[in-house]
């Protein structure tokens, strides 16, 4: 079966014929996520060995480009992703229209968790800087891989979510206070009722 598509109208019989097309003239290949390198990620930190062997064969890695899209903010989507290599920024739509990063991401961290935990659109949107690898965990992995498996494990990975979740809501406290201190230092203190 060949590939064609509105932009490439040109059929080509494999991928490696686009890539040459192209002049990507050869990729390197997709490398191998083992049980060992997930261990090493917080997210999936505590999980047995069998459940990271299961893991590590089963979730789909993907390239994205630097200056692509992985996810768009108002989107909906039960996928959440985890950085192998490469480096993200999220950004919120500002009130002018414009983007504004919130937060860089590197190998170890992940995004996209939230539409694990609850069926939202998403809240930013997610951009790679640099060529990036990442590892795709969708909503039904979560239950097939783990809740049906090892209710343990299932429960240690949201538990690792649920660790980060809160990091980020102190960082956003801590934020969020500073802001207020420096208004207040500006503007004087809010009068008390």
């Amino acid at each position: 079966m060949g590939l064609s598509t509105a932009i490439y109208p040109i059929r080509f019989h494999d991928v490696n014929e686009w890539f040459a097309y192209a002049g990507v003239m050869s990729r390197p290949p997709m490398p191998k996520l083992t049980s060992d390198h997930l261990a090493d990620i917080g997210l999936f930190g505590g999980l047995s060995k069998e459940t990271l062997e299961t893991l590590a064969s089963s979730l789909p890695t993907s390239r994205i480009e630097a200056g692509a899209l992985v996810v768009e903010e108002g989107d909906l989507s039960t996928q959440m992703f985890v950085v192998v290599a490469g480096e993200l920024e999220v950004i919120k739509k500002g009130e002018s229209g414009g983007d504004v990063r919130v937060a860089v991401l590197g190998p170890g961290d992940w995004f996209g968790e939230m539409s694990i935990l609850d069926v939202q659109p998403r809240s930013a949107s997610v951009r790679a800087v640099a060529p990036t690898l990442v590892l795709s965990v969708t909503a039904d992995h979560v239950e097939n891989l783990l809740y049906r498996r090892d209710v343990k494990d299932y429960a240690l990975f949201i538990m690792n979510i649920a660790r980060e979740l809160s990091r980020r809501l102190r960082v956003a406290d801590g934020i969020l206070a500073q802001f207020y201190a420096a208004l207040s230092h500006q503007y004087g203190p809010t009068p008390r009722r």
